[in-house]
């Protein structure tokens, strides 16, 4: 069986473009000397090697020549990554942006995901009627027909946690976002009770930072980190600014970092056992 079968796109886009740029800084070339040699324009292997553009199989198997790559499976299996980046997946639809789809792709690729969320409910976890309410909310002017759009991507995601082989997810939520009410008590008890129901799943484990925990380095923003079981696929680490674009990161020393304010979250936090006793009574409160 092909290696790159079960692979995202997005995986295999990645993987290719490290392989790419690791053997042209082995070879002692720049991206300018590359791009003159290859006839390329310099911004056409800029984004090959941060994996914005696919490549074909043509400029792949000429890359490889150039580099002077001799090992024939390297050059084979060079070009199973690039047709496998290549394949169609149902979030490549035109209608879901980028950023978005990016997402999409790692987080089905990943075997380990680290969420952290200081506003509201993270998608993976929401019901139907929180996604509604919170997408009206978060933007008033989108049409009817974009929300129920961004409700039918949200809930196809949300197969992830059911999926035979489901990736082990860790969610720290802020107390702020238990206790922001969110289309009203009635949503928002259906939407707590939906959390304690998905504690109870054996990949997930959900913590809740309470606010007598004061103030902890990562509570600033909300991130991501994904984990691949191939030792060769780096961990990702994806940061959402304040205008809802999700930007990814490849830097080891950042995602250290991150890594780090992740585990002094769920230091600081109720547990598992204890979020959901906090949950119940959130629940009971909003009776």
């Amino acid at each position: 069986m092909d290696e790159t079968e079960n692979l995202s796109p997005a995986v295999t886009r990645r993987r290719l473009r490290t392989e790419l740029r690791r053997v042209r800084l082995d070879a002692g070339l720049t991206q300018e000397q590359t791009a003159r040699a290859m006839d390329w324009s310099l911004s056409k292997l800029i984004r090959i090697e941060n994996g914005t553009n696919n490549i074909s199989t043509n400029d792949l198997k000429a890359l490889a020549r150039y580099y002077d790559i001799a090992d024939e499976k390297q050059v084979t299996d060079w070009l199973a990554l690039a047709r496998a980046s290549r394949e169609r997946t149902w979030w490549s639809s035109s209608d879901i942006a980028k950023p978005l789809a990016q997402l999409i792709e790692y987080e089905n690729a990943a075997y380990l995901s680290r969420h952290y969320e200081d506003l509201v409910v993270p998608g993976l976890l929401q019901t139907t009627d929180y996604m509604r309410e919170s997408t009206r909310q978060l933007a008033p002017d989108m049409p009817d027909s974009q929300v129920d759009r961004v409700i039918e991507v949200r809930l196809k995601r949300q197969e992830l946690l059911k999926r035979a082989e489901a990736p082990q997810l860790f969610f720290i939520l802020d107390e702020a976002v238990i206790r922001r009410i969110v289309g009203g008590k009635d949503v928002m008890r259906y939407q707590l009770q939906q959390l304690i129901e998905a504690a109870d799943m054996p990949n997930v484990t959900l913590e809740v930072i309470p606010f007598t925990a004061g103030l902890v380095p990562g509570l600033q923003a909300p991130f991501v980190i994904h984990e691949f079981s191939d030792d060769a696929d780096d961990e990702l680490l994806y940061l959402e600014s304040p205008r809802g674009d999700v930007l990814s990161r490849d830097d080891a020393e950042e995602i250290l970092s991150y890594r780090e304010d992740f585990e002094r979250l769920r230091r600081a936090s109720l547990g598992a056992e204890g979020t959901v006793g906090f949950l119940r009574e959130v629940i009971a409160e909003l009776s």
